[in-house]
């Protein structure tokens, strides 16, 4: 295993599947993840092979799918394997497998290379309510999670059958996103993701506000949400309870997290304020809307028909200033008299002739307060993009570390800087 391999591009990955009729899912998975540069090897169970047969897995794979300890013995697949594994996810993960993974059982060729790897392990479990609930699972995904397993938490709604609940397999898209901070995470001795958040409680928030000017029409940025979305992931398989203030995101939720919906900069001040007296950390990557609608207009802006079609006339829009969420965050903790929480903003800027993109960010840090500033030079472009480069300044404006690459290699970057100022645990 290589430990210096951070992205899933060259990856070796074994995907497992647990014989769950959720297994035809993690076709699409398994497709993704090549399509993501991976090498993937699929190990399913035997039950999971009545679900869906080698052939599949070995058209999507594009190598051949072994089951037994006792198949390919002269290359001893069943140690090589895990050995050479950057990375392993399990999709769906029944109840059956997770007991069997907890107890160290080496009785086919998936549980016996999750026995001999050391690298990361996401787990995405899929099986009805009352198993999810029993406390024997309960016990199971406990023990696990302590050994440094990424165990997801299930997905709730419909499942097998008229009932719904918790317990649906996590969409192939948030699962990739969970292998991908899984990849990128630090590693312990025993190249388990490093769990240094738990316990921990984060609030982050994610995307564009957008500000009604009339019932059509609204101001907006080209914030994506990626990055936001992408420190959740990060910060879930680290261990934290993470509360996602989505502000027009269009992504599958992590699992695992609680997410928040908001559209406007003001419903997005008022969910902050709600809920940031129970945080540890305020990650603040939402873009936020610095001016609305003076007065939204009830019915829609309309031409004046009347002026002709070259008229340049149209109507004025006066806008305003929204709150400033970020310093009132500060301010409110300063008033307090708390250490809670820490708060990490975000600044996206442009430099002129006069200043640069750089000293505006170092003036931001000193404005606002916050215990770190991700500072982003938007002349490179920033929104949609896959990758991201951004500067993390303290709030004297000094640079405390530099992240490039993806934006989940960004995400785990903020996140270490974050544990040097988190609050000790009361």
């Amino acid at each position: 295993m290589s430990s210096e391999l951070r992205t899933l591009t060259g990856a070796r990955v074994l995907v497992g599947v647990g014989g769950g009729i959720a297994a035809y899912k993690t076709a699409h998975l398994v497709r993704g993840l090549v399509g993501d540069g991976a090498d993937v090897r699929v190990l399913p169970t035997a039950s999971s092979l009545e679900f869906v047969g080698a052939a599949t897995w070995e058209a999507l794979s594009h190598h051949p799918v072994l089951t037994s300890v006792f198949e390919d013995v002269e290359e001893v697949a069943h140690v090589r394997l895990g050995q050479q594994a950057d990375l392993v996810v399990i999709a769906p993960a029944t109840a059956d497998l997770l007991a069997r993974l907890r107890m160290g059982r080496a009785d086919d060729l998936l549980t016996a290379s999750a026995l001999v790897t050391r690298a990361p392990i996401v787990v995405a479990p899929a099986m009805h309510t009352e198993m999810w609930e029993h406390p024997s699972t309960v016990e199971n995904v406990a023990v696990l999670r302590e050994r440094g397993l990424t165990v997801l938490e299930p997905a709730v709604g419909r499942l097998t059958g008229p009932d719904s609940g918790p317990g649906r397999l996590p969409e192939p898209a948030a699962i990739r996103e969970a292998a991908r901070a899984a990849i990128a995470a630090p590693r312990d001795q025993r190249g388990a993701v490093r769990r240094d958040l738990v316990g921990r409680e984060l609030l982050i928030t994610a995307g564009g506000t957008r500000e009604d000017l009339d019932p059509v029409r609204f101001l907006a940025n080209r914030s994506s949400g990626r990055q936001g979305w992408a420190l959740a992931h990060a910060a879930l398989v680290r261990g934290a309870r993470v509360r996602l203030a989505a502000a027009n995101v269009d992504l599958e939720t992590p699992p695992g997290a609680q997410r928040l919906d908001v559209g406007s900069a003001a419903e997005l001040a008022a969910l902050v304020a709600a809920h940031r007296g129970r945080a540890d950390a305020l990650v603040m990557a939402a873009a936020v809307a610095d001016f609305t609608a003076a007065e939204r207009a009830q019915t829609k802006l309309k031409k004046d028909e009347s002026a002709g079609d070259d008229s340049d006339a149209v109507p004025a829009i006066a806008l305003r200033r929204t709150q400033d969420i970020l310093r009132l965050s500060v301010l409110e903790r300063t008033d307090s008299g708390s250490a809670r929480p820490a708060i990490v903003g975000f600044a996206a800027e442009t430099g002129s002739d006069e200043v640069s993109a750089l000293d505006l960010a170092r003036q931001k840090a000193r404005r606002k307060g916050a215990d770190l500033l991700v500072f982003n030079d938007l002349t490179a472009g920033v929104f949609g993009a896959a990758d991201n480069a951004v500067r993390i300044l303290d709030r004297s404006g000094e640079e405390v570390a530099r992240a490039e690459g993806s934006k989940t290699l960004v995400a785990h970057a903020v996140l270490d800087q974050l544990l040097s100022v988190l609050p000790e645990v009361p």
